[in-house]
């Protein structure tokens, strides 16, 4: 009996640690806050009313040099468009670097400007919910998605709704998401 009490104590503990850790996944995409790169807080609701790029990134990618068209991209519309960088380092490690890193290779190499989440996770046991909303079609009500690579992008229209998904390779300044944000 003791043994018993034990395990379930354990599994109570192990449950409630998930939940804290994870979190849950709010049903909009403007109920999520999310820390910042360098600590702060971003708070998806202050989007309202923009269409949201976001892009699951790594600074030793192939796809790296897309840090460059999606400055150029946020600069160029930001008045309407927010581009949301989550550093993730799911695929060969290629985000290997600590928050503070990842910001100073973000500014200096590229001079990243757009709003910069601190590292998660975007795929396996530990995916963030941000990317549990965005993979899910439960949560996002479009639909089921795997994140394939490095610089996958999620558009969100001004309503909150995810609207397209573009693959990894898709240059951020490409016909494709030109056409879907109708600048």
């Amino acid at each position: 009996m003791k043994y018993v009490l034990y395990i379930v104590a354990c599994l109570f503990f192990w449950s409630c640690k998930t939940n804290a850790q994870y979190g849950e996944v709010p049903e909009s995409i403007y109920d999520f806050q999310v820390a910042g790169l360098l600590g702060d807080t971003i708070n998806l609701a202050d989007f309202k009313g923009k269409k949201l790029l976001i892009v699951n990134t790594a600074s030793k990618c192939g796809n790296t040099p897309q840090y460059e068209d999606l400055e150029k991209l946020y600069n160029q519309y930001k008045d309407r468009l927010v581009i949301l960088g989550f550093p993730a380092n799911n695929f060969l490690r290629q985000e290997p670097g600590s928050n503070e890193e990842i910001a100073e290779f973000c500014q200096t190499t590229y001079g990243v400007t757009f709003p910069m989440a601190a590292k998660i996770s975007v795929k396996g046991n530990d995916m963030a919910p941000i990317y549990q909303w965005l993979t899910q079609k439960k949560f996002n009500q479009f639909k089921d998605s795997k994140v394939k690579w490095n610089f996958q992008k999620y558009l969100i229209d001004e309503d909150g709704k995810l609207i397209a998904i573009f693959d990894p390779k898709t240059p951020p300044m490409s016909p494709e998401i030109m056409q879907a944000l109708g600048f």
